[in-house]
């Protein structure tokens, strides 16, 4: 059951799973709490080149760190050689950093208009150049996360890959669908076999992990180097646990409601916290760093609680959460509810077990969450 580490550049990543980036979600906060979990790597959300080196405010916060969360990456996005590697001067200078990652996978609309994200995957031969130009400026590890391809008749990442290390690209991240896909879909882990075989550089993959039995199961299918967990790490932080526990042959045991709680609580004190940290600088008239917090946080308690008995009241007034308390008291509702359920089961006291199934529940994104609470500061 021993997961081998891998290495990108000096950066030893052990236990080889890693937090996927997440617009919306994971931001220093989640990373930190993945990490106490055992989280072997994670990444920031996706910011733009251009806003770091114009020195905005507003990028530069999505690149706040919390101490003892790393190792962890940069991950940009852009199309200009030179922009990128201005960036990547600027993040090497904060200090906070043990690589950087380009994004070339992201599908949303805003960032493929520009060219930017899988639009990249049209020019392989510019994301090598981006890679070749980001390693000239810094002196970091540089890595890049991408897709199979834009669409299923426009598969190319093996071009893309080749490209990557041809250019001295120190890890390749490969979501295995296409931008057309999105997150629909059966992920081809074919596919990233097919990848690993053709380089001699790290390979993790990405797409498909819904429980840490995946892991193995993603290893074993297709040699990737690492396996990358997005949205089933989101308001489960112990997914992480469970692959370190059974690297080391230990037994898995399930958290008790006491912990659930306290996580959840601990979760949403570090948000508040990064969030008055932003307050410092945003305009006149921004709302208090709690409600703000609040608001940012009801995708993640979605997660938390979602399966659970009585979660589905949570779920109709989850636009209603605008404070610390709204959330302890939406997770003390449902952990009661939770609780009453076992006894009269006769189960045992306070042992996590959610009543549905987490993983049929589709996840706000982070442009919906950010949207809806811009929408709500303006009225």
């Amino acid at each position: 059951m021993e997961l081998k580490p891998f290495n990108i550049g000096n950066v030893v990543v052990d236990p080889p799973a890693v937090l996927a980036p997440m617009a919306g979600y994971t931001d220093a906060a989640m990373r930190l709490l993945c990490r106490e979990f055992h989280c072997g790597l994670a990444m920031t959300e996706v910011v733009t080149a251009e806003g770091l080196w114009r020195g905005s405010r507003p990028s530069l916060h999505l690149l706040e760190t919390l101490p003892a969360e790393g190792p962890v990456g940069a991950h940009i996005y852009g199309r200009e050689p030179s922009s990128m590697a201005a960036a990547a001067v600027v993040i090497e200078k904060l200090g906070r950093f043990d690589f950087i990652d380009i994004n070339c996978g992201c599908p949303v609309r805003k960032m493929v208009r520009r060219g930017a994200g899988v639009a990249m995957m049209k020019e392989p031969e510019r994301i090598g150049q981006i890679v070749s130009a980001v390693r000239e400026a810094v002196s970091l590890p540089v890595t890049v996360k991408t897709r199979l391809g834009l669409s299923p008749n426009r598969h190319n990442v093996s071009e893309v890959a080749q490209a990557v290390e041809e250019a001295g690209g120190a890890a390749v991240f490969i979501h295995a669908r296409y931008a057309s896909h999105k997150h629909a879909g059966r992920p081809d882990w074919e596919a990233l076999a097919r990848v690993k075989r053709e380089r001699s550089i790290p390979v993790v993959g990405n797409g498909g992990v819904e429980a840490a039995e995946d892991v193995w199961r993603m290893r074993a299918e297709t040699g990737v180097d690492g396996v990358m967990i997005g949205r089933a790490a989101i308001g489960n932080p112990w997914i992480f646990e469970e692959v370190w526990r059974r690297s080391r042959g230990e037994s898995i045991a399930q958290h008790s409601m006491a912990e659930h709680r306290a996580v959840i609580e601990r979760h949403l004190e570090r948000l508040i916290a990064l969030v008055e940290k932003e307050q410092l600088w945003r305009r006149h008239g921004a709302m208090p760093a709690e409600q703000a917090a609040a608001r940012l946080f009801r995708g993640h308690l979605f997660k938390y609680l979602c399966g659970w008995e009585g979660w589905g009241e949570v779920r109709r007034t989850l636009s209603s959460i605008q404070s610390r308390r709204d959330v302890m008291e939406a997770v003390d509702r449902v952990l009661t509810a939770q609780r009453e359920t076992r006894r009269r089961s006769g189960a045992g006291p306070g042992v996590v077990t959610p009543t549905g199934r987490r993983e049929a529940v589709r996840v706000p994104s982070g442009s919906e969450m950010r949207g809806a609470q811009a929408r709500e500061e303006r009225a």
